[in-house]
């Protein structure tokens, strides 16, 4: 089964490998047809600590590596 992969924006970098993720996402509302905003956030495992808060990042799903981190950084994001 293929891993499921978002992208989002680094909002926190305090803790020693891990990285918190903010993903938005956007759609109509199914009886308003108004547009909808909502956000969420993931912990993610960053070996490196290579990510700072304010890069886009692609995280991708793992086997658990902690209580809240079950993602992983692949990569660096693009617009």
């Amino acid at each position: 089964m293929p891993k499921r992969q978002l992208q989002g924006e680094v909002v926190s970098d305090k803790g020693d490998q891990t990285i918190v993720v903010r993903i938005d996402r956007v759609f109509t509302h199914p009886l308003f047809k108004k547009t909808v905003r909502r956000s969420k956030r993931y912990h993610a495992h960053d070996h490196a600590n290579k990510f700072k808060v304010g890069d886009l990042v692609i995280i991708q799903e793992c086997a658990p590596k902690s209580k809240l981190k079950r993602w992983e950084v692949i990569g660096a994001g693009s617009l």
